[in-house]
């Protein structure tokens, strides 16, 4: 298990080259990559993130232990950024691996739910009209029920 955040860009090519490497135990890895978006007002300069060091690698490191557990995993890597980033920088990345397919899917899906909705970061959107601090939606809360 891997957990990483950061303030610097991550290369998806060599964390995804670099988690698959060797790993002859396991015959699935699934990669998602999460990309800072502008849908809500089309005018938006930065996103400010901001978290608790080491509080927040201690909610990943036990929200991916879990993920291990229940899914049987062989590997997992969460890679989360914070600080300033603009409109198509990479924002996270959720790594796993397993055995089979559906449990590499599945524990991928269980993982970014939770960094989407309870892991301890804080975004705030800087536009040309102001800054906004992003609340949850009820749609992103609501996609743990099925867990």
């Amino acid at each position: 298990m891997r957990i990483v955040v950061q303030e610097d860009p991550f290369d998806l090519g060599t964390e995804a080259n670099d988690f698959a490497a060797g790993d002859a135990a396991n015959g699935a890895i699934v990669t998602f990559t999460g990309v800072v978006r502008d849908l809500a007002t089309g005018d938006l300069d930065v996103m400010e993130i901001e978290h608790y060091p080491g509080m927040t690698e201690r909610a990943l490191t036990q929200i991916a232990q879990e993920a291990i557990d229940r899914w049987s995993l062989g590997n997992v890597l969460v890679i989360h950024r914070h600080g300033r980033l603009a409109p198509g920088d990479r924002i996270m990345m959720v790594a796993t691996a397993a055995p089979h397919r559906k449990d590499a899917f599945e524990a991928a899906e269980y993982l970014m739910d939770y960094l989407k909705s309870r892991a301890p970061f804080w975004k705030k959107e800087i536009t040309t009209a102001g800054a906004v601090w992003v609340s949850a939606k009820d749609e992103d809360e609501d996609a743990l029920t099925r867990w």
